[in-house]
């Protein structure tokens, strides 16, 4: 059995193409025959619906949540293609089709554009402004990897970790949290972190509890239909070997928190010291891969859906322990409301 973080890994690299769909699945399941498709406008667009159909695994909730209706799909979208059309039209029919999933892993690559959908942050207030977050750090802050830190006047150790994108260490982690250890609290700033690498997530998280604890579940898609899904396997956080935060912590969150940090968010909230603050954070609870379509662009998709430790959905986002939201009037007198209210939180 792979340990979480190794089969985590697996996936998150593993590719494939409509026509090697046959190796991914003896991976994890039994082996299956892809259909071929014409290189126009129609088998395009009858791979890519295709692709999504027997792969994508949140089409039964997407239709449940928000009322998409895959199986209506090709016919609608098939109306709008012709056999003239250029390159540049059909790339905007096909990722309009994909828009209709509403889900920020879904995106089409061609070598002129990227398809996606952002609603997940554009459609809600930002609650964040890099510039009083600079101001918050100031110009002598500390860098460890992806890290910035300082201590803040009042003695309350201040984080921003705005990335998983960037290579991060247990040995970056342990200097931060030494250098920290003789705050009163903490306060790690997660806004505008849109993901990255599921590891450097979980080795974070690891941070902040100090015993195993069952964090929530994955599954895998084992056929072609809507609901065909393997048992879903827990997953648990394991307590680090290195230095551990032992004081309150308090986790800043926007609508830009998404994928990874999404799932980082679900991994720490419920640990003892900790308080999530701020907006729902954006989601993507699904674990990406990529197709490829007969002329050569790349689709990716959600593939693996992943839950909370009570099986609840975390597509569309993890609600904070606090909802607090970023004043217009804070913003006008140089002052972060959700910083301070974590100053204040953790002073008390």
């Amino acid at each position: 059995m792979l340990h979480n973080t190794t089969m985590r890994s697996l996936l998150s690299s593993l590719t494939f193409s409509v026509w090697g769909w046959v190796f991914f699945s003896l991976l994890i399941t039994s082996c299956v025959k892809e259909a071929q498709f014409d290189n126009n406008p129609e088998g395009n667009l009858d791979a890519l619906w295709t692709i999504i159909d027997e792969h994508y695994c949140f089409l039964d909730y997407k239709k449940e949540t928000i009322g998409v209706d895959w199986n209506i799909m090709r016919a609608r979208y098939r109306q709008r293609l012709s056999k003239s059309m250029t390159n540049a039209q059909l790339f905007e029919v096909l990722a309009a089709m994909l828009s209709e999933l509403r889900d920020g892993h879904v995106n089409l690559y061609a070598a002129h554009d990227v398809g996606r959908n952002w609603s997940w942050y554009e459609d809600y207030p930002r609650n964040f402004s890099q510039e009083l977050q600079d101001a918050y750090l100031g110009t002598d802050y500390k860098i460890a990897s992806s890290l910035k830190y300082r201590i803040l006047p009042d003695n309350i150790g201040y984080v921003v970790c705005s990335s998983f994108q960037t290579a991060l260490g247990d040995g970056n982690i342990s200097e931060v949290l030494s250098y920290l250890s003789t705050c009163n609290g903490l306060i790690l700033d997660m806004r505008e972190n849109s993901g990255g690498s599921l590891t450097y997530a979980e080795l974070l998280a690891q941070r902040f509890t100090n015993e195993r604890r069952l964090v929530g579940y994955i599954a895998h898609k084992t056929g072609r239909g809507h609901a065909d899904f393997s048992k879903p396997e827990p997953e648990y956080i394991e307590p680090s070997l290195g230095i551990r935060w032992q004081k309150r912590a308090v986790v800043l969150t926007n609508r830009h928190c998404y994928s990874a940090t999404n799932t980082f968010i679900r991994d720490v909230k419920g640990c003892p010291l900790v308080t999530v603050m701020g907006d729902q954070t954006g989601g993507g609870s699904g674990m990406p891969f990529n197709s490829e379509l007969p002329n050569g662009w790349s689709v990716r998709f959600s593939a693996c859906p992943m839950y909370d430790a009570q099986m609840n959905q975390i597509e569309f986002g993890i609600q904070p322990d606090i909802q607090m939201a970023l004043s217009e009037a804070d913003r006008a007198r140089g002052i972060d409301t959700l910083i301070e209210a974590a100053r204040t939180l953790l002073n008390k």
